[in-house]
């Protein structure tokens, strides 16, 4: 799943006045001036203060109440960001799209949901090209528990942005949330048709299917995604749990096989192998993964030959039992547990 993130604020400033046309404006301009070189430098208190002197010269209030929030937020002062943009827009007469999209964002960073949505819905009115504004209404739409809302927003702001292979993603997990899951996948097969290059986006249906409990349409992903990019070590451990959550563990024996043909300190791929031979009762082919783990550095492969080593002594086959516990202590030197297991074997073979 995509990785989602407080909405950004708009990062530029904006300068209060560009032409001088009065002695108290130039004063004005001469302060704001000076207000955006220290913002620039990261001296933002400084910066609030000098904003504030130019708009009591005469400066634009809402343009210079909205370079002060960006300076509280910078200072992570964001009730009082909040209150600055708030004063931005009214100046504005609610026209000022760039203060309410700021607003909008600290309102979500503050956990204000509801008010973050209608925030966001009122700059989309007076900007409703904003392709990012829409996908951050879709984000506090979603922490506002309204999963319609998130949908149409996320929608819109795919028909704006096209291009943006994320938005495949976020549409997707808009679909899954209102539990359309032929309309997630749909998406995501549209969005490659379109990205054919994104091939995560295969990835990425195939963990959706996994999700909804489906591993062979998980597993057919998988493998059209390892088509383009064989030897993706990710995608066939993927492979291999879908496989096995589908009953095929020979299969998945397989594929785990040849993840560590290719990248041999795979050492989770090579407990997974060990665990599925393990139970299949091949012995042998389990050992011979626990051991490669073991080598890389896995401790679980421990607790695999000990159970290897269990399974022969119960079945009285003794001997297997302490070439096991050996091959352990071996991998494993001054492991107290296996010595002690030796020493009770060895103890009862000398009876």
């Amino acid at each position: 799943m995509t990785r989602r993130t407080a909405p950004a604020l708009l990062a530029a400033l904006l300068l209060a006045l560009l032409v001088p046309t009065a002695r108290a404006a130039q004063s004005a301009y001469d302060l704001t001036e000076r207000a955006n070189a220290l913002y620039r430098s990261g001296r933002y208190a400084q910066a609030i203060l000098l904003y504030r002197k130019a708009e009591a010269r005469g400066g634009d209030p809402s343009a210079l109440s909205f370079n002060v929030a960006n300076c509280l937020y910078r200072l992570d002062r964001l009730p009082e960001a909040a209150a600055a943009y708030r004063k931005a827009v009214g100046y504005s007469d609610g026209k000022f799209a760039p203060a309410l999209f700021n607003l909008a964002g600290v309102l979500f960073r503050l956990d204000q949901f509801p008010e973050s949505v209608a925030a966001y819905r009122r700059a989309l009115a007076v900007d409703p090209s904003d392709a990012t504004g829409w996908l951050n209404l879709a984000e506090a739409c979603s922490r506002a528990g309204d999963k319609v809302c998130a949908l149409r927003a996320t929608e819109k702001g795919r028909l704006l942005d096209p291009e943006d292979v994320g938005t495949v993603y976020r549409l997707s997990e808009a679909h899954l949330a209102l539990d359309d899951f032929d309309d997630a996948v749909r998406t995501i097969r549209e969005g490659f048709e379109a990205h054919p290059e994104e091939i995560d986006l295969l990835v990425y249906l195939g963990d959706v299917h996994r999700m909804r409990k489906k591993p062979a349409g998980a597993a057919e992903a998988y493998r059209e995604a390892l088509g383009l990019r064989p030897d993706d070590a990710e995608t066939m451990y993927k492979l291999a749990d879908a496989l096995a959550e589908d009953g095929k563990e020979f299969s998945a024996m397989d594929v785990l096989a040849e993840i560590l043909r290719i990248k041999p300190d795979f050492t989770d791929a090579a407990i997974f192998l060990g665990n599925l031979a393990y139970d299949a009762k091949f012995a042998e082919r389990a050992e011979a993964a626990y051991e490669q783990a073991a080598v890389h550095g896995n401790p679980e492969a421990l607790y695999g030959l000990k159970n290897l080593a269990y399974d022969a002594h119960a079945a009285k086959r003794d001997a297997e039992a302490v070439r096991i516990l050996e091959k352990a202590l071996s991998l494993f030197p001054g492991d107290a547990t296996v010595e002690a297991d030796l020493l009770q074997i060895r103890g009862e073979e000398s009876r």
